[in-house]
């Protein structure tokens, strides 16, 4: 059971690191100019 165990955890770590890489990808991103906030 334990030899198995690894593998599932390497998976899940490769599921999560891609699940982080596409939502930080498609985040939308701000400007940080504050001149945009006081244009409208």
């Amino acid at each position: 059971m334990w030899d198995s165990m690894w593998i599932l955890l390497l998976e899940m770590g490769v599921a999560l690191a891609l699940l982080i890489i596409i939502v930080w990808s498609t985040w939308p991103r701000k400007k940080h100019d504050e001149n945009d906030q006081e244009n409208g």
